[in-house]
């Protein structure tokens, strides 16, 4: 039943043992699935962009459109001011995109390697959101100094409460990370072992002879829908995640409260 156990799609294995002064930093599948979905976004974007002319094609045709989609949306939240988060945003979208996008392929097209979602893993996706959090910290304190830390102080609150709301304000702004983190990391888990459930009743039904075969049916329809729905959530999710990064930066833009 190792085949149908829906968490063994998230073991990580070493494929190039390393060990430095007694830290493990062995090259993993997790390790070969982020720099996959780099190589393969560079290779892309650089193919789609090498050949540029005034009336594009369909590749040229998609970098465009993922550039003003991206820009479009931090524009919306952070203003024009926070198009020097661009290459951030842009680069945090892409990689997480194509991350969940490689996660859905049941196997890579590499010999001896199968599917691997790096972004189920919530030591990835806390690392993404940590860095979110040392940009906006490092760049608002940097732009704004001192003046940075009126985040935590809202404009118009009556005196007599304001302590308390700004321990909310703290509290809520070192909860940053942790909610940006779990919420990638929890979707894209949730998905692929439900994904990984309906396909093991398909194998253990139709296992069973021409009665279990038929009753396969049910379970083969709503892998096929979980399916479209992932790839769906996988795009959703790149999405709310560098949407949540525009938002937060632009308290690095903008500290005050309005």
């Amino acid at each position: 039943m190792a085949d149908t156990n829906p968490i063994k799609q998230f073991e990580i294995h070493p494929i190039a043992d390393l060990s430095v002064g007694g830290l493990n930093l062995s090259f993993t599948n997790s390790s070969y699935f982020m720099v996959a979905a780099v190589v393969l976004t560079v290779g892309l974007l650089a193919l789609a962009t090498s050949r540029a002319t005034l009336v594009p094609g369909r590749a040229q045709s998609v970098a465009e459109l993922l550039y003003e989609f991206v820009a479009g949306m931090i524009r919306s939240t952070a203003g024009n001011d926070g198009l020097r988060f661009f290459p951030f945003v842009f680069t945090l979208f892409i990689f997480i995109l194509v991350g969940n996008m490689l996660g859905m392929l049941p196997y890579f097209p590499v010999p001896g390697f199968h599917g691997f979602t790096f972004t189920s893993h919530i030591i990835v996706t806390f690392a993404l959101a940590l860095t979110v959090m040392t940009v906006l910290v490092g760049f608002g304190i940097f732009k704004n100094g001192l003046k940075f830390f009126k985040i935590f102080v809202p404009s118009g609150v009556p005196v007599a409460i304001l302590p308390f709301v700004i321990v909310i304000e703290i509290i809520s702004f070192i909860s940053r990370p942790v909610t940006l983190g779990v919420r990638l990391f929890a979707n894209m888990l949730a998905g692929h072992i439900l994904l990984k459930v309906f396909a093991g009743f398909i194998i253990m039904l139709g296992s069973v002879g021409a009665l279990g075969a038929v009753g396969a049916v049910a379970p083969l329809i709503m892998v096929v829908a979980l399916t479209a729905l992932e790839f769906l959530v996988a795009f959703l999710q790149a999405y709310v995640f560098a949407v949540l990064t525009c938002i937060y930066l632009s308290d690095a833009l903008h500290p005050g409260h309005h």
